[in-house]
């Protein structure tokens, strides 16, 4: 246990560190026309593709939680290969088209990293979502783990004790975790994420898990692709119902239903005030991305800036 604490608090020294080093101005000299090169693209991507907003977010979270916030989920193979990422996560063709763009005018100014911590931001505010402040600095990790991936990502089967440890390896607080699965008030899952859930949990409304059956089939393997919406009220819309479906036991994965699932608990607390005020949910979700933006990120001299994200040459 002290090991662990230790390990926590060397964590949030290094994270402290790195952010004093990055900031929201960062590229005002050096490119001026970054941030408006990648709302533009993130703009065009989520009006032909609404699912792209949940997609574009997802990509950020995935990559902070594995070795920070680097961008190494964005390199071929590896990370893109672990359990929780190979077959679901999309929108690399995206992040590539708007690097594309941001290096006809800036050529290895703006790492991979950057651009995937404001495409989050941009793609939440398209989609009716809270906005908030990214500093910016981070460079482009040179690596990537799919062993790491498999082992620091948090599968929907989680209980909340092992959700918490999770977080809280991150440097992320009880309320940042519950504020962060907020994102699943956009987006949708693969049935095979949320199968177990609908023929084996009681905690769970029988009409909400009829019409789920009716594209999720009980025998494994058959329909595992297809798609549910994580928030069935306003999948496409960046709101907290999703945490008012909770309450009425309408939450499609485990991990999102656990929170919810022990009366007098201190994640069903932080749900109720987030379903009963909205603002007091976009605020959290906010000062919770940041925190996670700022997840161990690389600072020069370490790293470099790639030129393809997907590759580091």
């Amino acid at each position: 246990m002290a090991s662990s604490s230790l390990s926590v608090v060397l964590l949030l020294c290094l994270a402290a560190a790195a952010s004093a080093q990055i900031s929201p101005t960062f590229y005002d000299a050096s490119c001026p026309v970054a941030l408006a090169t990648i709302k533009s693209g993130v703009a065009a991507a989520v009006s032909s593709d609404p699912r792209m907003a949940a997609s574009l977010l997802r990509l950020h979270f995935h990559d902070c939680f594995v070795q920070g916030c680097d961008a190494s989920v964005l390199l071929a193979g590896n990370e893109r290969n672990a359990f929780g990422n190979v077959g679901s996560l999309r929108g690399f063709d995206v992040i590539e088209k708007i690097k594309s763009d941001v290096e006809r005018a800036c050529k290895r100014v703006v790492s991979c990293a950057d651009i995937l911590a404001v495409a989050a931001r941009d793609s939440v505010v398209a989609v009716g979502g809270p906005s908030w402040t990214v500093s910016l600095g981070r460079r482009d990790s040179d690596t990537a783990s799919e062993t790491l991936a498999n082992r620091d990502l948090p599968p929907p089967s989680l209980g909340v004790a092992d959700l918490n440890t999770r977080f809280a390896a991150k440097g992320l607080n009880l309320t940042d975790m519950v504020a962060l699965s907020g994102a699943h008030t956009i987006g949708r899952a693969q049935c095979r994420n949320f199968r177990s859930r609908l023929y084996n949990e009681a905690n769970i409304d029988p009409d909400f898990a009829t019409a789920r059956m009716a594209t999720c089939p009980q025998p494994l393997g058959s329909g595992d692709g297809n798609l549910a919406p994580l928030d069935a009220t306003t999948p496409d819309t960046f709101n907290n119902d999703y945490f008012v479906n909770l309450k009425l036991n309408k939450g499609l994965l485990h991990s999102d239903q656990v929170l919810y699932a022990v009366a007098g608990g201190a994640t069903e607390e932080i749900i109720d005030g987030f379903a009963s005020n909205p603002d007091a949910f976009s605020n959290a979700f906010a000062a919770a991305m940041v925190k996670m933006g700022n997840i161990s990120p690389l600072i020069f001299p370490q790293g470099l800036i790639r030129r393809t994200c997907s590759k580091t040459t």
